[in-house]
């Protein structure tokens, strides 16, 4: 039966997983090191196709699929490694792609009519007042180039929400490895285009076992395990339960880059995180009353 408290495991289970999402954020600049942004997101996604698409049934539509594929593939994690790749730091991306929570509402509006709920507006305004005062600093850490390609990602990731509300109550492990079907394909596609041949083998053949590890990592520990402990956790308790833990992941983002990657927590960068975050709060507690509007995981 639902409950509106998490036993003590299950919110074990839910730190884990937010846990891994924010520092993945380290995880990719670690790798980042040795091979090109779009190589590395299109290991990534071969990684999570690759073996495990022939353990899974299909679990939607090919168009539904390829649709997320490409949204998520490409659009999110191509863009987010690119920005990251010298244009942002991993803890300000971290925090700027959970705008995604706003886009996929505004999303939800354009196309099926939904309205704003309660505070929302208020939310959203909270959260674009950071994200202005982010944008009045731009400096070394996160260029306009950065700050509007993390933006795409985020608005991707809500076009794929779109996305895989329309598949129904589908297996998410299932869904994220066949979507995997198309988008890594599309990305080794831009990646020869964008980086070309003679970058995409040095990458590959410079990389370490931790660089292969780092890979790995994304794919089955942020991908296939997140997901698939965050759907199992959705199965279990309501979502206005479980999403707003999702609060969490930039804050680990932003702390792990602080620890491992030395990045810097001036008052500004905190000011903006105080506003984002917030306006996510006040988004999560309006979803609590009212029911969730669009997955923001």
């Amino acid at each position: 039966m639902a409950r509106d408290r998490l036993p003590p495991l299950h919110a074990l289970l839910a730190l884990a997983v937010v846990t891994v999402w924010g520092t993945n954020f380290v995880v990719m600049k670690f790798a980042l090191g040795d091979l090109p942004p779009l190589t590395l997101a299109a290991l990534r996604f071969t990684f999570a196709l690759l073996p495990a698409v022939f353990f899974c049934k299909r679990p939607a539509p090919w168009s539904n699929l390829a649709a997320y594929g490409l949204l998520i593939g490409v659009g999110q994690f191509g863009a987010l490694y690119y920005a990251m790749n010298g244009h942002i730091s991993p803890g300000l991306a971290s925090l700027v792609v959970q705008v995604q929570a706003f886009f996929t509402i505004g999303l939800a509006m354009a196309l099926t009519g939904e309205r704003l709920r309660g505070q929302q507006t208020a939310a959203l305004v909270l959260a674009a007042v950071g994200l202005l005062w982010l944008m009045v600093h731009t400096n070394a850490e996160m260029t306009p180039l950065g700050l509007g390609l993390v933006l795409f990602a985020a608005l991707s990731w809500a076009g794929g929400n779109i996305v895989a509300r329309q598949a129904g109550k589908v297996n998410m492990v299932a869904y994220v490895v066949w979507s995997s079907l198309f988008a890594a394909p599309a990305l080794f596609a831009l990646a020869f285009a964008v980086e070309g041949a003679p970058a995409i083998v040095a990458g590959i053949h410079g990389a370490d076992a931790a660089t292969w590890a780092a890979v790995l990592w994304q794919a089955v520990g942020n991908s296939l395990f997140g997901y698939a402990a965050w759907a199992w956790l959705l199965a279990r308790h309501p979502a206005a339960t479980v999403s707003p833990l999702a609060l969490l992941v930039p804050v680990f983002g932003m702390g792990a880059s602080a620890i491992f990657l030395h990045e810097s927590l001036s008052s500004w960068k905190l000011t903006a995180a105080v506003l984002v975050i917030g306006g996510l709060a006040l988004n999560a507690v309006q979803l609590r009353r009212a029911g969730p509007v669009a997955s923001g995981t």
